[in-house]
């Protein structure tokens, strides 16, 4: 294992119980600056569907959707939000983190994770201000397209940056930060959406503009952070890899984890064409799980919930400030799922969370969908113990996706790939 990662056969597995070192102050502040990556997708997550919601911002740029909203009185509700550059506008940021996320697989590859970081966190900044000032269509999309970046760039970068700087003995529940602080983000978003309703009329630029406080703290505090040990022996600079491991393990005694890493370095430097080896038959395996446990994590629908939450519960038959409130609870729940997630992942294991949440979510799952067919129509009001019932479902269908599907769908990508392919099986992710 390198650095307590999978690796090929040709490293000596054995090494592993050779390593020592303990979790210094250095290695805790630099996984907590890389993690604020983390909440740039979160905020985004939650502030986007919040600000959809809002009645200024829909009379400002979908002014179809806000008639439609005010007149259509007997059309259902969820229909009423149906608008092309509505969808458009949503929609524009996942299209581009998904082009971007394979320029990242580059350039952190071979100029490494602090390099990436930087870059997501630059563009999310000025897509941010972009959004925040925008006087038309167009800029809502540049913004959104430039934030985007900023997503695939940090999705990419940071969960490789805290497995490979974290003490292998509480491996997962630092990379678990990556999705605590997505967590967070959701729920500031959410809290913020709730005040800025109430500033007419630009309350929505304020919800938009304060994305540039996490993409802010991920820039400076990137220009601040260590390269990871692997990626700097991968790069040849063997010598700052070792005085960071030495820093971050908090002991010169690191020869064991070295060699790991030395030897996985000559493996990956052998590789040419790391997309073309993920498709080889001993990298099968982990190109199947990385592409199944990231696909599973979305058609869970928890981003859905989670960006849709206040139009979700506005529909539901919620006003405008209680759907809010509602979409306030979701994000508190699932911010303490990934604590949870934190405390037991490296105790109980990331089959069993896999497992005893996807029942939990599945269940959750199939009583909303009744309820929701039973009682929700067109025209009608849904009664207020359904509404209600429908919402302490949603929380425990998004506290069981904080503690498994959420982090584990980062983290275990991120464990299960060899160096020599551990950047481009993170852009398939």
């Amino acid at each position: 294992m390198a650095g307590g990662m999978m690796i090929d056969g040709g490293v000596k597995k054995g090494r592993a119980q050779l390593y020592e070192g303990h979790v210094t102050p250095y290695v805790v502040i630099a996984c907590i600056v890389a993690a604020t990556g983390g909440s740039l997708f979160g905020y985004d997550l939650g502030v986007s569907g919040g600000v959809t919601s809002m009645d200024d911002f829909l009379k400002k740029f979908f002014p179809k959707v806000y008639h439609r909203k005010q007149h259509h009185l007997h059309e259902t509700d969820y229909c009423k939000y149906d608008n092309q550059l509505l969808t458009l506008f949503t929609s524009s940021l996942y299209f581009s983190g998904l082009v971007s996320t394979f320029a990242a697989s580059h350039i952190t590859r071979n100029y490494g994770r602090r390099i990436s970081i930087l870059v997501g966190g630059s563009s999310f900044l000025i897509g941010g201000a972009l959004n925040a000032g925008a006087a038309n269509i167009a800029m809502l999309i540049i913004g959104r397209l430039l934030l985007g970046v900023g997503v695939g760039f940090g999705n990419q970068s940071v969960p490789l940056y805290l497995s490979e700087m974290a003490p292998p003995k509480i491996r997962g529940g630092t990379n678990n930060l990556f999705q605590l602080t997505t967590c967070l983000g959701i729920f500031v978003a959410n809290v913020i959406n709730f005040f800025t309703n109430k500033l007419h009329p630009w309350g929505w630029r304020l919800s938009l503009g304060l994305a540039i406080v996490p993409a802010l703290l991920m820039t400076v505090g990137g220009i601040f952070l260590p390269e990871t040990p692997n990626s700097l022996v991968e790069q040849g600079r063997l010598d700052e890899g070792r005085a960071v491991l030495e820093k971050i393990r908090g002991t010169k005694n690191v020869q064991a984890e070295f060699d790991d890493l030395i030897d996985a370095s000559e493996i990956a430097r052998a590789v040419k064409h790391p997309f073309r080896n993920l498709l080889q038959r001993k990298n099968r395996p982990q190109l199947v799980m990385a592409c199944c446990i990231p696909s599973f994590q979305q058609l869970t629908g928890n981003n859905s919930f989670l960006f849709y939450a206040p139009v979700i519960f506005q529909s539901l038959g919620f006003g405008n400030d209680a759907a809010l409130y509602s979409a306030i609870m979701t994000g508190a729940v699932i911010t303490l799922g990934a604590v949870v997630s934190i405390c037991t992942v490296d105790r109980l294991g990331r089959r069993f969370l896999f497992m005893e949440a996807g029942v939990q979510m599945v269940l959750c799952h199939v009583i909303i969908s009744i309820l929701l067919a039973i009682k929700f129509g067109k025209g009608e009001k849904i009664p207020t113990g359904y509404g209600v019932g429908i919402v302490l479902l949603i929380c425990l269908f998004t506290s069981a996706f904080g503690w498994s599907w959420g982090p584990l769908g980062w983290l275990v990508p991120s464990e299960i790939f060899p160096l020599e392919t551990r950047s481009a099986g993170q852009a398939v992710v």
